[in-house]
């Protein structure tokens, strides 16, 4: 679908031969946007979607306000939403789409929509409009300063490649195959994630008590409340800022941490000297616990394998003898530890969480046997996540590889 050159992509189904024709997006769909106006808000009523709203092909309906009815009728005058019609994103997650699979009960504001017309097929655009070179002529020369948008005529004026409307059918429907696939494998992955949410609340006690309400048979006796600080060695990363270089150690921070592991996205990098330097006050080693302590505030990366890496902005604490790592990083992950890390945030836009404050968080210790018993259970459901995780990922690598 990228091929803009000569017009003909590298795979075809069978029986198509000619070369596709390039377009102005504004030419072969009617391209609006929502409301310019700021309606007063209700706590019940038609939700006004906005472009955090829209996303990985779906309508979410996460931290949505309320219109009233007369305020939805006047919107819908300008932007009325219909089946088949896609949504994109204008401000702050430009280009993220959703596809209307189902009659609309909502208004938009600060969202483009291109409406459904015949002179193409939806589902083949909708894919389109998710490729590469869609996305690169889409962010290139953005508008904005620290909220970035894109304006409605540089949508319009979008490049699309047009085949013939059998081809378009045939693509279309291809990739609606694919999306199935993912989004089952997706709705899998969501199952565990909230039956593992649910197991965390129910195998760990609740705030005020001493027992979990589910627990391994032979075991009876209360846990003991401590502080973290007195059963761990809880420090931070580095507080200096040292020169970034090309190639080096990476130096992580808050954001390089999440969902149980680390990750390298966007990363720095340090000489060997700073590395040597930062790692004499907080060297990482496997079986340590990291917790975000700026922005991504309480998210979690155990360390499964031998670090190369050192941290700023981020907790480390220290695998002792006095608890079981694996429960231990279960435990940080309970919403009693949530909401006590959460309760009283310092820092004004940009969240931060002290050391102190992480060295007081309460935790909850049973015997080391029955640590070992919840830690072991919960390493198997993270195996299993990881697993759904991994083929999600494969498949989006696959639909992302085929769409080229």
């Amino acid at each position: 679908m990228d091929n803009k050159k000569n017009g003909i992509p590298k795979l075809r189904f069978p029986g198509f031969t000619g070369a596709w024709e390039q377009r102005k997006l504004g030419e072969v769909a009617d391209v609006r946007d929502g409301t310019h106006d700021s309606p007063r808000y209700i706590n019940e009523g038609y939700p006004l979607l906005t472009s955090k709203n829209v996303g990985n092909g779906y309508i979410n309906y996460d931290d949505v306000k309320y219109v009233s009815e007369n305020d939805y009728v006047q919107i819908n005058k300008r932007s009325k939403v219909d089946i088949n019609d896609i949504l994109m994103g204008m401000i702050g997650t430009i280009g993220n789409l959703a596809l209307i699979r189902e009659e609309p009960d909502f208004a938009i504001k600060n969202v483009a929509l291109i409406k459904h017309t015949s002179n193409f097929d939806y589902r083949f655009l909708f894919q389109e409009l998710q490729t590469s070179a869609i996305s690169k002529e889409l962010l290139s020369g953005m508008d904005g300063g620290t909220q970035k948008f894109v304006s409605l005529k540089k949508i319009r004026n979008l490049s699309v490649m047009l085949p013939s409307e059998n081809e378009q059918k045939q693509i279309g429907a291809f990739f609606k195959q694919f999306d199935s696939l993912i989004a089952l494998h997706q709705r899998k992955l969501e199952h565990l994630q909230e039956q593992k949410k649910g197991l965390l609340q129910k195998m760990f006690p609740k705030n005020g008590e001493t027992v979990p309400e589910v627990r391994f048979p032979g075991f009876t006796d209360a846990w003991e409340q401590r502080k973290l600080g007195e059963v761990a060695d809880v420090r931070d990363g580095t507080h200096d800022s040292p020169r970034y270089i090309n190639e080096g150690y990476p130096l992580l921070t808050s954001k390089n941490v999440g969902n149980g592991y680390i990750n390298y996205d966007d990363v720095k990098y340090v000489s060997e000297n700073d590395y040597v330097q930062i790692n004499k006050r907080s060297k990482v080693d496997i079986n340590d616990i990291l917790m975000g302590m700026i922005g991504t505030i309480g998210n979690l990366a155990l360390i499964r394998e031998e670090p190369d890496f050192a941290i700023k902005n981020v907790a480390l604490i220290k695998h002792t003898s006095n608890f079981d790592y694996r429960f231990l990083f279960q435990e940080l992950q309970t919403s009693a530890i949530s909401k006590e890390l959460l309760s009283g945030m310092d820092g004004g836009t940009q969240k931060f969480v002290s050391l102190k404050k992480i060295r007081n968080l309460s935790v909850m210790l049973p015997s080391e046997n029955e640590q070992k018993q919840i830690g072991a259970f919960f390493k198997q459901f993270d195996s299993l996540i990881a697993l759904h995780q991994r083929k999600l990922d494969h498949l989006e690598l696959m639909k992302k590889g085929l769409l080229q």
